[in-house]
């Protein structure tokens, strides 16, 4: 991993000129917009992206340019200077960016886990740059309906790797979610997680965590249910349970437009699954959407399933989505990641 110190010129965009010896750290320069949250809105087609702010000013940092601002003032589209090659940076507070970036430090390579290309200090701001993705699970599930299942195990078996390295290294990722998953090439075939800023790095073999938060329709019915300590792998397994499913049926295991009612399916544990999936595909999610922690199966166990060894996929397999399926049962359109401690009742 290279880490090296830079002094950061701002370069004016637009023909407006900005001289500063400092880190690019200007609010005034990025202004962001809060996009609608819900718990379950309809189904639409992929939002296009909002366009670049005009009054943003480009960086030089190091041979990088910064470019217009992805998430926020801290996640930036950036771009190699000689070859023009697209990246993404995370600016992190310089007191603050080995903390955040802890999993990466502790974690071994793996070919589904984004990694980091190089890390650039300057006085006050650490900037990390990531190779860019190709689309997140979540939108191409939204634009697909759902996937036929020789596509979902190709894709979820090196989602379901990704996690098990994690667990195998003593991470437990905690607000896993189709959106953190992102294509590597242009061709969708090849998955990588692609960050691991939220992960919890364990101490030992005991994995208990009593922290609550992530996404909603991901949350484990453990962590509604109990007011003490839960296995972060298991709720992290469940959460990938949920994944799967919607990857094969089109919309969440566990629904509703109300927190509170929401939190009452998920707790119950009750799911219906279509005919149209095969016995193997009905029997992964089975095996990983258990209420009981200690029924599931590990990450690692989950890669062993016979529904990935599948040469062929029986002909009862739905042909595309159901025209006359309700819209509000489909995968949402927007981001959830409120934190659930203010809907626990």
């Amino acid at each position: 991993m290279n880490i090296q110190r830079s002094h950061p010129i701002s370069i004016a965009r637009y023909g407006r000129s900005r001289h500063k010896a400092h880190d690019f750290d200007d609010s005034s320069c990025v202004r962001s917009a809060e996009s609608a949250q819900s718990f379950s809105p309809n189904l639409g087609s992929p939002s296009p992206p909002e366009s670049p702010d005009p009054s943003h000013c480009i960086s030089s940092i190091g041979k990088y340019l910064l470019l217009e601002p992805i998430e926020g003032d801290h996640v930036f589209r950036a771009a190699y200077l000689h070859s023009g090659e697209e990246l993404v940076c995370k600016v992190f507070d310089i007191t603050r960016y080995q903390e955040s970036l802890a999993a990466y430090f502790c974690l071994s390579a793996h070919e589904n886990i984004n990694q980091i290309v190089e890390i650039l200090l300057g006085d006050t701001r650490a900037y990390v740059f990531f190779k860019r993705g190709h689309g997140d699970m979540h939108s191409f599930v939204r634009t697909c309906k759902k996937l036929q299942e020789d596509e979902a195990a190709r894709l979820f078996h090196q989602i379901a790797s990704a996690v098990a390295h994690c667990h195998d290294h003593g991470l437990v990722l905690r607000d896993l979610k189709l959106r953190k998953f992102v294509f590597q090439n242009e061709e969708r075939s090849l998955i990588k997680l692609e960050s691991l800023e939220d992960a919890y790095i364990l101490e030992g073999e005991d994995d208990s965590l009593s922290d609550k938060h992530g996404c909603p329709a991901y949350v484990s019915p453990e962590i509604l249910n109990t007011t003490g300590s839960y296995s972060g792998k298991a709720a992290d397994v469940w959460s990938l349970g949920v994944m799967l499913y919607t990857i094969l049926v089109g919309r969440y295991p566990f629904h509703d437009v109300e927190p509170s009612s929401l939190f009452s399916k998920i707790r119950r544990g009750q799911f219906s699954i279509p005919e149209t999936l095969t016995p193997k595909a009905k029997c992964l999610i089975r095996s990983i959407l258990r209420r009981e922690p200690a029924e599931r199966l590990t990450s690692r166990e989950i890669l062993e399933h016979p529904w990935f060894s599948s040469s062929t996929h029986a002909s009862v397999l739905g042909h595309g989505r159901n025209d006359k399926e309700p819209t509000d049962q489909m995968v949402p359109d927007v981001i959830m990641e409120e934190e659930l401690d203010k809907f626990f009742i």
